[in-house]
C-alpha cells in the first residue's frame, strides 16, 4: 500500500507541476441507469473540524456491491486528510431505490463502546457523490441522558438537469437506541427529482452568503480603507512638510563655513548618510527572509486572482494544490530577490544563502506538519500524511524549488547585484547617540504592527471561521482588497517609523523596517488565542496541536510577507531622500 501510494503520488507530482491538468475520474455527465458511485470520506467530532477518521474506522458495515478500483487523491487531498472508501451502495442514474436494507452490525461491547463515544462527541461523516459533498450525523443522545440513538436511514435526494448532478441532500431517518448484543439494520433510499439549478451553479448552496456578505464586512472593508486613505494623506503631509524643513535646514548649513557648522547644532538624518546604506546585520539570514517575503507575496496574490476567476472551492484539495504549484513555479521570485540583495550588500558565501532562502519556509512549514503527523498517527486520524505524500513533497523542494531558486539567485546577482547607493559607506561605524525612550527600536517594533492588524482583524475572522468551522470562503475579492490595504498601511506606518529612528540618527533601520512590519503577524497570533477560548469549542490534544501549529505558520508567513513589504516600501523611501540632499 505504502509503495503505490508513493508511485500514484509521484504520478501525481510531475502531472500537477507539468501539466497542471486535473484529470477528473468521472466526466460528471451520466447516461440512464449507469452507476453513481457514493464515496465515504471521513468521520469526526463536530467541534474538531481537523480530527478526521476514516468513516469505516467506526463500525459502520459497507453495502453489498463489489469494491470498485481506487480512487486517485491529488496531492492537495493527500495532505487534506481526505480518505474516500467505497459505501458498497447501489445507485444508478435516475433510478429510484425505496427503502432498502443493505448490512447490519451486530453490537459487540467493543462496537457498542465505538458508537457510544461518537454520540457523546457529535461525530459528523461526511460523503461525496459526483465530487458535491455531503453531512450527516452518526447520532444523538436523548433529551432525558439516559440513552445513546444511532441514525441507521439514509435518505438521499438527487437533483439532476439532463445528463448531470446538480443537487444531493441526505436526510437521516429511522433513530435506534444503541444496546448491547443487539443487531443494528442500516438501510438507504434513493429518490431522483428533476432540477433546475444549472450544472455550473451547483455548489452555491454550499455558500453562505449571509455570514460573509454581511454588513458588517461590508463596514469593515470601508473603514479600512477610509483609515488608508486617512493614513497616506497624514504620511504624505507630515513628511512632505518635514522633509521640506529638513531640506531648508541641510541647505542653510551647507553655506556655512566649516567653524559656523562645527559649532552649530547639528541633528537629523543627514548625519547618518555615511552609514544609513551599512549592510544589515547577519545580512545572509535578512536577504533569506527578504526573498522569502517576496516570494510569499506573490503566490498571496497570485492564488488570489485564480481563486476569484477559477472557483477553486468546487474540487477537493485544488486550493492547496494551486498554492503548492504556485510556490514552486515562483521559486526563481526568492531566489532573484534575496540574492540580489545579498550580493549589494556585499555577501559572498552566496550558494549557501540561496540554501537558506529556498528552504527556508518549507523547512518550518515540514517541521510543524511533520510534529503534528506524529499527533495524527498517534491518534489514528486520517491527516496523518502519508510517506509517499511526503516524498511527493520532499522531490517539489529538492527537484523544482531548489533549482528554480538557484536561477534566480545567479540572475539576481548579475542583474541587481551591484550597489548603486547614493551615498558612500564610511569605514569606521558611526556611533550612535542616547535617544529618548519611545525612539528605541524596542519600542518602535511592536508599535509598528497595531495599525497593519487593524486593518485586517476583521477579516481575519471569516478567514478563521471557514477554515475552522463548517464555511466555505468565496469572497477573495475582498480578500484581495484586504490584502492591498494591508500593504499599503503596512508601507505607511514602517516609513514613518523609520523617519524617526534615522531622525533620532539611528541607522539600524534595516531590521527595525522589517521587524516593525512583521510585527503584525504576532498580534494575528494573539487574536487566534481569543478566537480558540472565545469562538470554538475545540478540545483535546490532537485539535489543539493543530489549530496552534498551523495558525503559528499561517503567522510566520504573514510576518515574513508584511516585513518584507515594510522593507521594500522604507528602502525606496531612503533611497530617495538621500539622493534628493546635497552630501559633502
Amino acid at each position: 500500500m505504502t509503495t503505490n501510494r508513493t508511485l500514484v503520488s509521484l504520478g501525481l507530482l510531475f502531472l500537477e507541476l507539468f501539466s497542471y491538468t486535473r484529470a477528473d475520474e468521472h466526466s460528471h455527465t451520466y447516461v440512464d441507469k449507469e452507476e453513481v458511485v457514493l464515496w465515504m470520506n471521513t468521520v469526526g467530532p463536530y467541534h474538531n473540524r481537523q480530527e478526521t477518521y476514516e468513516y469505516f474506522s467506526l463500525p459502520f458495515c459497507a453495502g453489498p456491491k463489489e469494491a470498485i478500483g481506487h480512487y486517485h487523491e491529488t496531492l492537495g487531498e493527500a495532505l487534506q486528510g481526505v480518505e474516500l472508501q467505497f459505501s458498497g451502495l447501489d445507485i444508478d442514474y435516475k433510478v429510484d431505490v425505496p427503502q432498502t436494507k443493505y448490512c447490519e452490525v451486530e453490537l459487540t461491547k467493543q462496537k457498542y463502546d465505538a458508537f457510544v463515544y461518537a454520540v457523546k462527541n457529535h461525530y459528523w461523516y461526511q460523503m461525496y457523490i459526483d465530487d458535491l459533498p455531503i453531512w450527516g450525523i452518526a447520532g444523538e443522545i436523548d433529551e432525558n441522558g439516559d440513552g445513546y440513538y444511532l441514525w441507521t436511514h439514509k435518505k438521499l435526494d438527487i437533483g439532476f438537469n439532463l445528463d448531470q448532478i446538480v443537487d444531493v441532500n441526505l436526510t437521516s431517518e429511522a433513530k435506534v437506541k444503541l444496546i448491547p448484543n443487539t443487531k443494528v439494520p442500516f438501510t438507504y433510499s434513493v429518490k431522483w427529482k428533476k432540477s433546475n439549478i444549472p450544472y455550473k451553479d451547483r455548489f452555491d448552496k454550499y455558500l453562505d452568503p449571509n455570514f460573509f456578505q454581511h454588513r458588517i464586512h461590508w463596514f469593515s472593508i470601508f473603514n479600512s480603507f477610509m483609515m488608508v486613505i486617512f493614513l497616506v494623506g497624514l504620511v504624505s503631509m507630515i513628511l512632505m512638510r518635514t522633509l521640506r524643513k529638513d531640506y531648508a535646514r541641510y541647505s542653510k548649513d551647507d553655506e556655512l563655513d566649516d567653524m559656523e557648522r562645527d559649532l552649530g547644532d547639528e541633528y537629523g538624518w543627514k548625519q547618518v548618510h555615511g552609514d544609513v546604506f551599512r549592510p544589515a546585520y547577519n545580512c545572509m539570514l535578512f536577504s533569506a527572509l527578504i526573498g522569502t517575503g517576496y516570494h510569499i507575496s506573490v503566490v498571496a496574490f497570485s492564488v488570489i486572482f485564480i481563486a476569484i476567476f477559477g472557483e477553486l472551492y468546487t474540487e477537493r484539495g485544488s486550493l492547496l494544490s494551486t498554492a503548492i504549484f504556485v510556490y514552486a513555479a515562483t521559486a526563481p521570485v526568492n531566489g532573484y530577490s534575496g540574492g540580489g540583495l545579498y550580493a549589494r550588500m556585499g555577501g559572498r558565501v552566496w550558494i549557501k544563502q540561496m540554501v537558506l532562502s529556498a528552504f527556508l519556509l518549507p523547512m518550518l512549514v515540514c517541521g510543524t506538519a511533520f510534529f503534528i503527523n506524529f499527533i495524527a498517527i498517534y491518534y489514528h486520524a486520517s491527516r496523518a500524511i502519508p510517506f509517499g505524500t511526503m516524498v511527493a513533497v520532499t522531490c517539489i523542494c529538492l527537484f523544482v524549488i531548489l533549482p528554480l531558486t538557484l536561477v534566480g539567485t545567479v540572475l539576481g546577482r548579475n542583474l541587481s547585484g551591484q550597489p548603486n547607493y547614493p551615498c558612500r559607506v564610511n569605514a569606521v561605524p558611526r556611533p550612535i547617540p542616547e535617544k529618548k525612550w519611545f525612539m528605541e527600536p524596542a519600542v518602535i517594533v511592536p508599535l509598528g504592527g497595531v495599525l497593519p492588524f487593524g486593518s485586517i482583524f476583521i477579516e481575519m475572522y471569516f478567514i478563521f471561521t471557514s477554515f475552522w468551522a463548517y464555511k466555505i470562503y468565496y469572497v477573495y475579492g475582498f480578500m484581495l482588497l484586504v490584502l492591498i490595504i494591508l500593504a499599503i498601511v503596512t508601507i505607511c506606518v514602517t516609513i514613518v517609523c523609520t523617519y524617526f529612528l534615522l531622525n533620532a540618527e539611528d541607522y539600524r533601520w534595516q531590521w527595525t523596517s522589517f521587524l516593525a512590519a512583521s510585527s503584525t503577524a504576532a498580534y494575528v497570533y494573539m487574536y487566534s488565542f481569543y478566537y480558540f477560548f472565545f469562538k470554538t469549542k475545540m478540545y483535546g490534544l490532537f485539535q489543539t496541536s493543530f489549530y496552534f501549529g498551523y495558525m503559528a505558520l499561517f503567522s510566520i508567513a504573514l510576518g515574513f510577507m508584511c516585513g518584507t513589504l515594510g522593507y521594500a516600501g522604507t528602502s525606496a523611501f531612503v533611497r530617495k531622500i538621500y539622493t534628493n540632499v546635497k552630501i559633502d
